[in-house]
């Protein structure tokens, strides 16, 4: 008999259920004898032995599905060595659950935080394989993770529907982006969008180049102004201070959002424009995935099939130019991607115009 244990954790995305489909899927094709134990609520199921026994019926139909049919649940790495409010310890009790299932594997899909505990199980001697989730892009050792695509698909949408609002009414729109740590996102959906001004967490941006280029498109007969800004984009200023002193800086803003922010400042220094706000939030991890995510997360579900099968664990599947390759979670966890400020994906899209808010 072969048990497998799932869970998802962290913030939920699209296609989520698509690589889960891919999983059983392709252990099932092969073997008969397959026990799958899905966990709820992400590493808090593992923690308090939460589950309910599942089979291959229950991961039909759901290619399409949004979110997460085992629910999941935020569990920061940092605290997963300090007991919880009952004095019990969260590693072993994982540790202990895994054990008296009896389970071959525990299939995990996350992104960074989830991939440090991940890889920690790993490390106190669990056979532990992941896929690469998160609509961020950032994890280190895969060129794409499943939900970017789809999120990129909505953010785009949004900037589309403000091109034709903020043209009808000379408008500034100031339009906010999923992406505290990196930027990908609003990159990708702030060149699709055809948006004006991109500011990046990886590229610390200058209110005067920003109200610049601004002036430079109205002086040309724009009548509108498109800013895609992801949510931990950042000032030069604050860029210059050390974390203990931008996290107090950030305590005392009346700011919801970088948003309200940057709205504010624009305003102030172009006074003869309205400036709005649009924040599309959590659409961006909601819906159906697209058909990119479908088919890239069947490819990492069915691959970690062939790896379950093959008996080879401790890596996240993840995608190099094009090929499903096998990534050691050593070699992952920890580690973000971020936008290379000097990468061509920036110079072209300087080239078309784009300003990064630095120069």
């Amino acid at each position: 008999m072969l048990r497998i244990g799932m869970l998802t954790s962290g913030g939920d995305c699209q296609a989520l259920n698509a690589a889960m489909r891919g999983v059983v899927k392709g252990i099932c094709s092969k073997r008969d004898d397959v026990e799958i134990y899905g966990f709820q609520e992400g590493y808090k199921g593992l923690i308090y032995s939460n589950f309910k026994m599942l089979t291959s019926k229950d991961f039909s139909g759901i290619l399409t599905v949004g979110g997460t049919i085992l629910g999941t649940s935020r569990q920061p790495f940092k605290m997963m060595r300090v007991p919880d409010e009952n004095g019990l310890d969260k590693v072993e009790a994982m540790k202990h659950t895994y054990h008296k299932l009896n389970l071959d594997c525990l299939v995990v899909l996350g992104g960074n935080g989830t991939h440090k505990t991940a890889n920690m199980l790993r490390e106190e001697g669990l056979n532990v394989l992941t896929l690469p989730k998160t609509i961020d892009n950032d994890l280190w050792g895969t060129d794409m993770t499943f939900g970017f695509q789809s999120a990129v698909d909505v953010a785009t949408d949004v900037i589309d529907r403000i091109h034709t609002t903020a043209n009808s009414h000379n408008r500034v729109f100031i339009v906010e982006i999923m992406g505290h740590k990196v930027g990908w996102v609003a990159l990708h959906a702030g060149i699709a969008g055809g948006a004006d001004i991109v500011l990046l967490p990886e590229i610390p941006y200058d209110m005067d180049v920003i109200v610049n280029a601004i002036n430079r498109r109205k002086a040309a007969g724009k009548r509108f102004t498109i800013i895609a800004v992801a949510e931990g984009a950042i000032s030069k200023e604050d860029a210059k201070l050390s974390k203990k002193e931008l996290k107090a800086k950030q305590e005392k803003k009346k700011y919801p959002s970088v948003a309200y922010e940057m709205a504010e400042k624009v305003q102030k220094r172009t006074p003869d424009q309205e400036v709005r706000i649009a924040v599309p939030g959590h659409t961006q991890r909601g819906g159906s995935p697209c058909a990119y995510d479908r088919v890239l997360s069947t490819r990492l579900g069915a691959a970690a099939a062939e790896a379950i099968l093959d008996g080879d664990f401790g890596h996240m599947m993840g995608v190099k130019n094009g090929k499903i390759v096998r990534v050691p979670l050593s070699e992952v966890a920890g580690k973000l991607k971020y936008v290379d400020p000097n990468s061509e994906i920036i110079k072209e899209a300087k080239i078309t115009g784009i300003s990064f808010g630095d120069e």
